[in-house]
């Protein structure tokens, strides 16, 4: 049985394209009996094996754990396809970028040799290569930007120097440490949910409107921007395809959304960065840092339950060179979390409480205040402007 209006293959399914997510499976390291063709019967059908490894690949990448091969389970295994070493790594300009868990292994020895600062997105992007350029040269090989064999078998030989020290760590937050506290002449990237399923429990508290995410994450994150604006911020929706790769960044990107559970007991706030689900371990540790400031300041401005911060490996939190935050404002499937994000008031102690751990993100360590005690005239106080004026969010 196959599913025509859709790429996905599931449970019951069964077509030639099975057999292709088994050996994919098997490539990505999902070790699971009778997953091989010729192990099975009928290796085009998508039976309970191939059910199981599916949900240990999705859990082993973060991702949603349903069973089912769609398009972000499918684009994550065929990321997972190579091992290092496997293929020639190169950037072609007007090309899309090579991708893989490859990418990622040659960034994280560039990174530990001391030569890549970027973020460990596993995208062949220029950085990338002219990071490998520089490894190469140094190395006494021609600097071709291109892994190749040959820059592989160099690589090799100074493995030895190659440490989990997580230089990209330490040198993001050192270009942090030397940036300056304020807000003013940055760029943030604000981006929203998009569900318009409303919730059953209420309406908008002034329009009367149904309670959406659409309609809460879009409030919020006007909110938010019209603070950051008077603070002297640039903000902007991320357009991936809009950025020249040697441009300058955005300092941040906040993604707002909210939850929605078929338990109605399900509530609380959430933030997630980029990074290990399995271990924890931040590839971004910028957006670490934001993700545990965000949490910490909105459970202390709000009575909302945290529900704590999470690695995930999402496209949304996967920018290269940028670092990302995601925060889930609550459950409107929640009766409690409904009705707080119905209110306009609520909402703006949410956007407050964003736009202070930004700016705590910024600040020096002399400088930083205990979580809850900064209010926004505090901020005034790191972004001085000729003519500062307060709008009111209500």
């Amino acid at each position: 049985m196959m599913h025509p209006t859709d790429d996905c293959l599931r449970r019951l399914d069964s077509s030639r394209r099975v057999v292709a997510l088994r050996e994919a499976l098997l490539r990505a390291g999902i070790p699971m009996s009778y997953l091989a063709p010729d192990a099975v019967n009928d290796p085009t059908v998508f039976d309970d094996h191939v059910d199981a490894a599916v949900r240990a690949f999705q859990q082993s990448r973060g991702l949603i754990v349903d069973g089912v091969a769609g398009p972000d389970t499918q684009r994550a295994l065929a990321e997972a396809q190579f091992r290092f070493g496997d293929r020639p790594l190169a950037y072609v300009e007007d090309q899309p970028a090579v991708r893989g868990d490859d990418v990622a292994e040659l960034q994280r020895h560039l990174s530990h040799l001391g030569f890549y600062y970027g973020h460990i997105d596993g995208e062949f992007g220029v950085r990338t290569r002219y990071a490998v350029a520089e490894l190469q040269e140094n190395l006494g090989i021609p600097g071709t930007g291109v892994c190749d064999g040959d820059t592989v078998t160099a690589m090799s030989r100074v493995n030895r120097a190659i440490s989990p020290s997580q230089a990209f760590a330490l040198r993001d937050y050192e270009r942090l440490d030397r940036s300056t506290a304020a807000l003013r002449g940055r760029t943030i990237t604000l981006n929203t949910g998009r569900s318009q399923t409303p919730s059953e429990h209420v309406t908008e508290r002034l329009s009367g409107q149904p309670l959406t995410e659409l309609l809460v994450a879009s409030d919020v994150s006007e909110r938010v921007e019209r603070i950051l604006k008077e603070f002297g911020a640039e903000v902007v929706a991320w357009d991936p395809n809009g950025t020249d790769p040697m441009s300058r960044l955005p300092s941040l990107n906040v993604d707002i959304h909210c939850d929605w559970l078929d338990q109605p007991a399900a509530s609380g706030i959430a933030a997630y960065y980029w990074g290990l689900p399995s271990t924890g371990e931040p590839r971004s540790p910028i957006g670490q840092r934001a993700a545990i400031l965000m949490i910490k300041e909105l459970a202390a401005r709000t009575d909302m339950e945290s529900l704590g911060v999470h690695a995930r490996t999402w496209d949304t939190l996967k920018l290269p060179g940028i670092p990302s935050v995601g925060i889930d404002l609550g459950y409107l499937s929640n009766f409690h979390d409904a009705h707080r994000l119905a209110d306009p008031v609520f909402r703006q102690t949410v956007a407050d409480s964003i736009v202070i751990a930004i700016q705590r993100l910024y600040l020096l360590e002399e400088e930083d205040q205990p979580t809850g005690t900064l209010v926004l005239d505090d901020v005034s106080r790191f972004n001085p402007a000729d003519e500062h004026r307060r709008v009111s969010g209500l």
